[in-house]
């Protein structure tokens, strides 16, 4: 079985990192931990941390981290579905919404169960995936604090997971205005700016981050090190926590190109070689990992004289050109991927999670 491996001494690092530069800037922040897949083990590590507010957007996944540390505060970072409304405040302090009939639903449940659930309203800046837009937000907000056992604790919005639209000061500033504007008209309190994640991190290491962004939800920082802005690694950050290994399962000289008439494979895709490497061949070696588990364009071998010949659902095929480091059979590869790739990692079953410490 493959298997994957979280380095908590890496992760440490980069969180006392962050914590300082956030800390440093009288900034609040939550570690967003969907990456994670609610898997205990990782979660009851990433606890150890010391934060006291974690993100998700899955409620099972909160559900676990309350089972671990009933103190720690959970914030929900989807809109809600209505018909999840008694779950959500039963397991979440927090959650992020755009429709009033979703916030009456929630409201009916936190009376229900004699409980007050906070909420961050999210605003639409740009990127198009959720918030309310900005020309409506003054009478959202009106309608919302009518409400009973709702309270309003942030503002906020999202960059960059949709389209790929890049956070700016200007946009920024426009949304600590609006917090601004809702405090004066309505007499209220918004304690939380969420301005902030992992991609907006930049503006505050090339302090261009505006003043009133008070709070980031943070999690492919955390545990790649990125800096999102300019698709690199921030200078002093880690970004090989996860390593996965999996092992070789098949390894023979095999011709290069495929024999016979071609259509397409399992994932449709169909294949065209260059007639002028008939005849050549290569070691190829079969891995215990397949598209069930990742998409094989989301890691990389640390091995440079590894390529990918392709997958199946349960098998990647290498490609070791002439084998220069001798592998055989038993052996393992070793590999680092992206944030998608973790995901899909942690998300399959069939790969095993263990502890580096």
């Amino acid at each position: 079985m493959a298997y994957l491996i979280m380095d908590t001494h890496k992760l440490k690092h980069n969180f006392i990192f962050l914590n300082e530069l956030f800390t440093s800037n009288n900034i609040k922040w939550a570690i967003v931990s969907k990456v994670l897949c609610g898997h205990e083990l990782y979660l009851s590590e990433l606890l150890k941390l010391g934060l006291n507010q974690i993100c998700d957007s899955r409620l099972s996944n909160l559900r676990n981290i309350k089972h671990i540390n009933d103190q720690i505060e959970t914030i929900y970072i989807k809109p809600p579905s209505r018909r999840l409304a008694s779950s959500i405040v039963k397991y979440t302090d927090i959650s992020v919404n755009t429709e009033v009939s979703t916030i009456k639903t929630l409201s009916k449940a936190a009376r229900k169960q004699n409980k007050i659930h906070k909420i961050i309203i999210m605003l639409e800046m740009g990127e198009l995936r959720e918030g309310v837009l900005r020309e409506d937000f003054i009478k959202f907000y009106e309608k919302v604090f009518k409400l009973e056992n709702i309270e309003v604790v942030g503002i906020g919005t999202n960059f960059s997971c949709l389209y790929g639209v890049l956070p700016t000061a200007d946009k920024l500033i426009q949304l600590s205005l609006y917090e601004q504007l809702i405090e004066a008209k309505f007499n209220r309190n918004i304690p939380f700016v969420s301005g902030g994640s992992s991609v907006v991190i930049p503006l505050i290491l090339n302090n261009t981050l505006p003043k009133g962004i008070n709070h980031f939800r943070v999690g492919e920082t955390l545990f790649f090190g990125t800096d999102l802005f300019n698709d690199d690694l921030i200078e002093g950050m880690k970004y090989d926590i996860f390593k996965l290994y999996a092992e070789i399962i098949e390894l023979s000289e095999k011709p290069t190109v495929p024999s016979g008439n071609m259509g397409t494979n399992v994932e449709g895709k169909r294949y065209e070689f260059d007639q002028k490497i008939i005849g050549e061949k290569s070691y190829r070696a079969i891995i215990d990992l397949g598209l069930l588990d990742v998409d094989e364009k989301h890691i990389w071998c640390s091995d440079k004289n590894v390529n990918f010949a392709g997958a199946s659902s349960d098998m990647i095929v290498i490609d070791l050109k002439n084998n220069p480091d001798n592998y055989k059979v038993g052996d393992l590869l070793e590999f680092y991927m992206d944030y998608m790739g973790l995901l899909r990692l942690m998300n399959s079953r069939y790969v095993e999670k263990r502890i580096k410490n």
